[in-house]
């Protein structure tokens, strides 16, 4: 599910239904709702790369879809800036058409018709193949020969789209660049009797607009760049914009999609599927059972691949067609799952949502088909939610939470449902834990046997199921002494490796034992001492804003939840209490923890460090509480430290478990105080 807006200089248009005459580059004159905004005089002093004299980006709404134009007269005042004679136009042919208005240079009061001499050529159908992605978009160029330094480039190109399966409804929005070049440009959408959208301004530019009964316009000369605040979240940082959209709310959005995926998911007579639905039915009892084999069946043995072609942008492919040529994008596999499981008596419903992390305050947005760019399966399974992504790697089972943190999802029902809110809880395991085991039980001069395992959950995790699942652990082994061997910090001898994908933890898990020397440092009088991998922090930095950004907004922090665990097993030749290490701590600032602690006993030290986001929004107050508390942030590393001379009490311990003492793919690792006991 993809879909793209009217952006500034952006030219991709919506997906429509038929090819009819429009792959081609069409020529026709500027459309008559046009009138172009006068030419901004070049300053004497112009400097950069290039003066922009006019810069129109206007939006046109009326029975035939919608129009986008985009027309400028740029002077180049750098040699680099030559490459705007590289003209680019992309557009679906399915659902509009691309027309060129201009093509000028104007040279020392001369100007030069550059259609006369240069012709726009289709490279390619397809620019994403080798994504798996059939967009059905084509891209049309066309070099300006002989463009000159004090030249002035002219072009005006209209692009028309139209998706049916939005029928008479349009949204989307016009942005301002935030650093544009220096110059003049105007944003505006315009709309034919009848086709008067709901339209919102971002609060920068609201008073600035003008207005009228037709048409909302935005106008810039010299625009200063538009920097959002400094670590913002997502819904602050969108400037200088005009949404509009047709849609009344949500739950519209969610009713014109409904029927789609009901008649998708609606199988034949002689479907091949209902003996996929017999065959699980009879093989599995458990509703659950059930539907986690009808999703690896969609996961396994359909591929994905993206059909965006014969409006395929929002509309799903049915199951049957799906299942039958076994590749389909998350639509197809949506419609399929969801075929499955209704032959299965199992409720579910096809839910959309964003998988770029763009869906913070989309509850503030106008309503918009495009806020989403994927869909999944939620299914009701003995009073519990379970969430089912068909386009995942089939060890990805129906879980109670998606794989992605989603802000804002909507359901995709017949009476229409309002987006949901997924609230955010901080993470309740790890999402990478990293485990590092020294054995130097041989001597300080002996070579130490190291064992390290990683262990990644969440979509990363996944990733590494997809790359290291196709291995042989002959691969995988000979890759990793190739890669580790002999690097700084590495292995001097990989002896083993052993990867899997444990489906109770949904986590990969990449253990790697081998050898190396410990990097033991000489202190007084006998001493030696080691810092520890992963044990230390470094401290925060102060986080401000320029004076001139909104100081009330608040900062964002990027969830995570990450542990290392470091055990070293003593040399057998000393005795427990001639060792030590430093403080543990658990500090709490700008919205993460800091854990970190220590344990001595059996022959071993063991250390474990966690860090865990518990607050990704925090006020401008607290900001600059912390930022006060930052001085005495404990930056140490983790050092062990051996003194022959004398018996030590190690300050600060708490039990902490060895790296081969507990199962750290479970639930209940000690990552963090409260896990620890502490």
């Amino acid at each position: 599910m993809r879909k793209t807006g009217s952006i500034l200089a952006a030219f991709l248009a919506s997906t429509g239904s038929a090819y009819a005459q429009n792959d081609r580059v069409q020529r026709g004159p500027v459309p008559d709702w046009v009138v172009p905004a006068e030419l901004m005089a070049v300053p004497e002093n112009a400097s950069g790369l290039v003066f922009v004299r006019r810069n129109d980006t206007l939006v046109r709404l009326d029975e035939q879809g919608q129009s986008n134009f985009l027309s400028y007269r740029v002077k180049i005042l750098h040699p680099n800036a030559l490459q705007l004679g590289n003209l680019a136009i992309s557009w679906n042919p399915a659902g509009g058409s691309a027309t060129v208005h201009v093509v000028r240079v104007h040279r020392d009061g001369a100007t030069i018709e550059a259609l006369d001499n240069a012709q726009f050529e289709i490279l390619r159908r397809e620019d994403q193949l080798e994504a798996a992605s059939l967009t059905g978009i084509l891209t049309a160029t066309m070099r300006i020969p002989d463009l000159r330094v004090g030249d002035e480039v002219e072009v005006a190109m209209t692009i028309r789209s139209k998706d049916p399966t939005l029928g008479t409804s349009e949204a989307g929005m016009l942005l301002l660049s935030p650093t544009p070049a220096p110059g003049r440009f105007r944003l505006g959408l315009n709309w034919a009797d009848g086709h008067e959208p709901t339209l919102r301004l971002s609060p920068d530019v609201a008073s600035l607009a003008r207005r009228d009964s037709r048409a909302v316009t935005l106008h810039f000369d010299n625009p200063p760049p538009a920097t959002a605040p400094n670590d913002a979240p997502i819904r602050h940082r969108l400037q200088r914009m005009i949404e509009f959209s047709d849609f009344p709310d949500w739950a519209a959005v969610s009713r014109l999609f409904a029927p789609l995926y009901a008649t998708a998911a609606t199988l034949s007579a002689n479907s091949p599927l209902r003996e996929e639905v017999r065959r699980i039915a009879a093989a599995h009892a458990s509703p659950l059972d059930r539907a986690s084999a009808a999703l690896r069946l969609v996961q396994q043995d359909v591929r994905y691949v993206y059909v965006g072609v014969n409006g395929g942008n929002f509309l799903p492919a049915t199951a049957d067609e799906t299942w039958q040529r076994r590749y389909g994008d998350c639509k197809g596999k949506t419609a399929l799952l969801l075929a499955l499981l209704n032959g299965l008596g199992i409720e579910a419903e096809a839910v959309a949502v964003n998988n770029q992390g763009a869906d913070d305050g989309l509850d503030e947005r106008l309503p918009t088909p495009g806020a989403f760019d994927h869909v999944l399966v939620r299914a009701r399974i003995g009073g519990n939610v379970y969430w089912l992504d068909g386009t995942l790697p089939p060890v990805a089972t129906p879980s109670g939470e998606p794989v992605l943190p989603y802000n804002w999802v909507l359901p995709v029902t017949a009476p229409g449902s309002s987006i949901e809110n997924l609230p955010w809880r901080p993470a309740r395991i790890p999402e990478e834990v990293s485990l590092y085991e020294i054995d130097a039980r041989a001597g300080f001069d002996q070579p130490a046997r190291i064992v390290t395992t990683t262990i990644t959950r969440g979509i990363t995790g996944l990733q590494q199921h997809m790359q290291f699942s196709a291995l042989t652990p002959a691969q995988l082994l000979t890759g990793l002494r190739q890669q580790m061997v002999g690097t700084s910090g590495g292995f001097q001898t990989v002896e083993d490796a052993r990867w899997r994908y444990d489906a109770r933890a949904r986590a990969s898990v990449l253990t790697i034992t081998g050898t190396r020397a410990v990097d033991w440092t000489d202190g007084s009088f006998g001493s030696k001492y080691i810092t520890l991998p992963g044990g230390g922090f470094n401290p925060p930095e102060r986080r401000v804003r320029p004076a001139d950004q909104d100081q009330n907004v608040p900062y964002y922090t990027q969830p995570s939840f990450t542990c290392h665990a470091t055990t070293v097993r003593l040399p057998e030749s000393t005795q427990p209490a001639n060792w030590s290490y430093n403080d543990g701590f658990d500090t709490r600032i700008f919205g993460r923890n800091y854990y970190r602690a220590f344990d001595l006993r059996d022959g071993a030290i063991r250390m474990v460090r966690g860090s865990r986001v518990e607050q990704p929004e925090i006020d401008a107050a607290t900001v600059q509480r912390d930022n006060a508390r930052i001085p005495s942030f404990d930056n140490s590393m983790a050092q062990v430290t051996y003194r022959p001379s004398r018996s030590l009490s190690p300050s600060g311990r708490q039990r902490v478990p060895a790296t081969y003492e507990i199962d750290w793919t479970g639930d209940a690792v000690p990552c963090l105080a409260a896990a620890a006991g502490g």
